[in-house]
């Protein structure tokens, strides 16, 4: 239910009426009434919503959601539990959660654990029956809003404490969140392979490919599927100088997924990557990566009105007429005006027709912005790591010759 809090009898009765643990306050007075669950706490972030039917666990342990609240429009939410094999990150970023219906009782072999109590544990703030689809148009018609989202068992809420904290809240725009999501120190990823039911996580023994990623939020499946082609995967810090990646001897460099404004986070990472790309050693970049690729070779970037956020969107491969269902998780995008003429538009949304893949014409060099790596959603783009595997392939050997 979504009550105006211009209204501040109506809003107080209809509190009480109901007698809410949660709930959901906008930044325009907007608010909605439920129950609270996961972490009895207050969090306040950017609420956007995310379409999939799947891998609810995958999509709140994203680095990328750093910083937002995530309305799911999935009504049903738990039924698998959760466990300790889907984690994109060790640690989670998300700010809250917001579902249409009470979390279901887990039924799934691998569940180990009931998603309100490992809501709990991560110190995720979330609430339940509201009515996610009103919300979602609500979006779409006004764009992304600020929003605070309160858990009390108490069931008292001092609305315009909560409104007021939305407002003060600065929002993603201008906001690097890489530097807070990203490893404090190099590691070497452990070589694990994509999760089969057959053999779970196995590891991958045969290292035909360095590959250092630049970590601005980087999630594991990325490093898994690395793994599946055979590539030895090195991590390193969103601040990590050129000079230093170089002294590594990569095959290939990885500009990974991220939250927060790339041209926040461009302020150091575009002297790095255009020092990268004079070196002639092949790069691919995913979401945040793509974005700050694209603002290194000169383009402008700009904060979406709503963002692209679910596993059901169509991408169409400008290269061969393909049309591609990806899993996409990103609120900014690149402006088409502002490529300079020695790129490449490879990918487009057949939504709105936004950039979701250039390539550098006379280079290695080349990014999509939605994920190849799903976790969840569908693997239609996989092949864009045989692709990057094939230009350090042709990299080596123009090397040789």
């Amino acid at each position: 239910m979504v009550v105006k809090t211009n209204t501040k009898h109506n809003s107080k009765d209809n509190l009480k009426k109901i007698n809410p643990t949660g709930v959901l306050v906008l930044e325009d007075g907007t608010f909605f009434k439920g129950k609270g669950l996961g972490y009895e706490s207050t969090t306040t972030g950017e609420v956007c919503f995310n379409t999939s039917i799947t891998g609810y666990q995958e999509i709140i342990s994203d680095p990328s959601y750093a910083g937002q609240i995530i309305n799911f429009t999935f009504p049903h939410i738990g039924n698998v539990g959760a466990n300790n094999d889907d984690h994109e990150s060790d640690k989670i970023w998300t700010r809250g959660v917001i579902f249409n219906s009470e979390i279901s009782n887990p039924s799934n072999y691998r569940a180990l654990k009931h998603l309100d109590n490992w809501l709990k544990k991560n110190k995720i703030v979330g609430i339940a029956g509201l009515d996610t689809r009103s919300l979602t148009n609500f979006i779409r018609d006004k764009g992304a809003p600020k929003g605070t989202i309160s858990f009390s068992k108490k069931g008292k809420f001092n609305i315009n404490k909560l409104k007021n904290l939305s407002i003060k809240w600065n929002g993603l725009k201008n906001l690097d969140l890489a530097e807070q999501v990203t490893t404090k120190k190099n590691y070497k990823w452990a070589g694990f392979k994509t999760w089969k039911k057959e053999s779970r996580f196995i590891k991958n023994k045969i290292k035909s490919f360095k590959i250092i990623a630049i970590d601005y939020g980087i999630k594991k499946n990325i490093l898994r599927y690395f793994s599946d082609f055979k590539c030895e995967i090195y991590i390193v810090p969103c601040k990590t100088s050129a000079e230093k990646i170089l002294k590594m001897n990569p095959d290939g460099i990885f500009l990974s997924n991220g939250p927060g404004d790339p041209a926040a986070t461009g302020k150091y990472a575009i002297k790095t990557i255009k020092t990268l790309i004079k070196k002639e050693v092949p790069i691919f970049g995913i979401c945040l990566g793509h974005q700050i690729l694209g603002l290194a070779l000169g383009a402008k970037t700009k904060k979406m009105k709503l963002g692209h956020r679910g596993a059901n969107h169509p991408v169409k491969n400008l290269t061969n007429s393909n049309v591609e269902i990806t899993s996409q998780n990103h609120g900014f995008e690149i402006v088409k005006e502002s490529l300079p003429k020695n790129i490449e538009i490879t990918h487009k949304s057949l939504f709105d027709g936004c950039i979701e893949g250039i390539r550098l014409k006379n280079k290695p060099v080349f990014s999509v912005q939605y994920h190849p790596e799903s976790n969840p959603g569908p693997q239609d783009s996989v092949y864009l790591f045989q692709e990057f595997i094939n230009s350090i392939k042709k990299n080596a050997k123009k090397k040789r010759s």
